[in-house]
């Protein structure tokens, strides 16, 4: 079985890559542009049963504990569109776009995979910049309904559902979204336990 793991950063999948050897991996960069492009050039050299992206993010939902591990079954582009008064409208809401036209399902892009033992299935929101200011806490949290933020997840949905490609995508939670003090956050227990999650599944495949 051909698997690629992608990351936005190195340190994000470097004790996988210590551990497993076996899977193809990609280092694509922060944010969507780069995974799109990277992932594309990469599934055209070679043909992948499974794309398994491993990150951190940052959370909504207060639940869910600092270092735990989620699957994210659903994700959108989630800024991409118009703020206007203290308001923000989505390209559906503009009517730039079909919340069904493929490969979206009202709005998300979503991922049909069998259940994975031991993972919160979460909705996870896609931001070309990491949300800070309460005000747009707030708002993409009433919105959106998500539990989680990050900067790759939907090119990543986005462009294995176009490809027709198995993936996956797994988040360890580093930070509650909003919290500013970087003291607070727990980077290292996100990805040591983000990355051992994806191991388990590869070594269970």
């Amino acid at each position: 079985m051909n698997i690629l793991i992608i990351a936005a950063t190195e340190m994000e999948i470097k004790p996988l890559m210590t551990a497993h050897e076996k899977a193809d991996y990609l280092i694509a960069g922060v944010g969507s542009p780069a995974t799109v492009y990277h992932l594309l050039k990469k599934i055209a050299l070679k043909k992948y049963n499974l794309v398994l992206q491993v990150g951190v993010a940052g959370s909504f939902d207060e639940t869910l504990k600092l270092g735990e591990v989620v699957l994210v079954n659903a994700d959108c582009f989630a800024d991409l569109g118009a703020f206007e008064n203290n308001q923000f409208h989505s390209l559906f809401d503009l009517n730039l776009n079909d919340s069904d036209a493929f490969p979206l399902t009202k709005g998300w892009l979503k991922n049909e995979f069998e259940k994975i033992k031991g993972l919160k299935y979460v909705k996870g929101i896609t931001v070309n910049s990491l949300t800070d200011e309460a005000n747009k806490v707030s708002l993409f949290k009433q919105k959106y309904q998500a539990e989680i933020e990050s900067m790759e997840g939907a090119a990543l949905h986005f462009v294995c559902l176009q490809e027709n490609i198995p993936f996956l995508q797994i988040r360890g939670i580093s930070n509650f979204v909003g919290e500013r003090d970087k003291s607070k956050w727990q980077l290292k227990a996100a990805i040591e336990n983000s990355n051992h999650a994806a191991l388990k599944i590869i070594e269970s495949i």
